[in-house]
């Protein structure tokens, strides 16, 4: 049970105060045969989800911390999966019975077992080329698995500029919380879309590029670079980095709004 399924049974006298101790007390680190510790408690103290870096661990290892995550939370998500292992973790996700969602070339998973809810915030998310969906899915992901409506537009870059306006309306008139820019090369889209919106930018610079400033170099140091007021920007292809930071600015957009 979720912390607030708890309190909810416990305010309806389905279970008892000594009970709710109980269940209260499972809201913490978790150990998996002494290789990894889940910090189930981290949703409850800060709004994350548990995530799995899975491209630096073995299969199996993987599978164990999906299993243990979702019998103590309701859902996981599992980011850089190697291509050979991502079928295999598709399938053993099936296999739990529970629900998947999967991104656009993306080398993400999240899995949870209820419905998620899309309570929270309202985040866009571009990218300036197809090259970069891949990063951009990741953080849609993050954002959906925190209760964020995420509105996508992808291949919106500054090789064809006039793309990216039609988009940037729908998005402001959909009053989102905050805009996430994917762009590799020399990520120019972010300081555009920063320069043009009253919303806070995330920029992820991805290793899209080649020659001098390869590999997201020239598009971090673009993005850094930026005269425009607005723009944060988080590392090289970190699109759960910029999801988690979009997904609190939007939720907390919308408590402040419903108070």
């Amino acid at each position: 049970m979720e912390i607030h399924e708890i309190l909810e049974s416990l305010k309806a006298n389905k279970i008892s105060i000594e009970n709710a101790k109980k269940l209260l007390s499972l809201y913490s680190i978790e150990e998996v045969e002494e290789f990894a510790k889940i910090d189930i408690n981290r949703r409850i103290r800060k709004g994350i989800p548990e995530i799995v870096l899975a491209e630096t661990k073995e299969l199996e290892e993987i599978k164990k911390i999906i299993k243990k995550t979702l019998e103590k939370t309701n859902s996981v998500l599992v980011s850089r999966i190697t291509k050979e292992d991502y079928p295999k973790i598709l399938t053993f996700g099936k296999k739990l019975n529970v629900k998947i969602k999967t991104g656009k070339n993306s080398s993400s998973l999240l899995l949870f077992k209820k419905p998620i809810k899309f309570c929270g915030g309202k985040v866009g998310i571009l990218t300036a080329g197809t090259s970069d969906i891949r990063i951009a899915e990741e953080s849609r992901l993050m954002c959906e698995a925190m209760n964020c409506k995420c509105i996508t537009s992808y291949d919106v870059g500054v090789a064809g500029i006039q793309r990216v306006f039609p988009v940037l309306k729908q998005m402001i008139n959909e009053d989102v919380d905050c805009i996430i820019v994917a762009a590799g090369m020399e990520g120019a889209l972010a300081t555009l879309v920063s320069s043009m919106v009253d919303v806070p930018v995330i920029g992820i610079p991805t290793s899209v590029g080649y020659g001098y400033g390869e590999k997201g170099i020239a598009a971090l140091a673009s993005m850094l670079q930026s005269c425009s007021l607005g723009l944060s920007v988080v590392n090289i292809d970190n699109g759960i980095a910029a999801g988690g930071i979009a997904a609190n600015i939007a939720n907390r957009a919308i408590r402040k709004n419903k108070k």
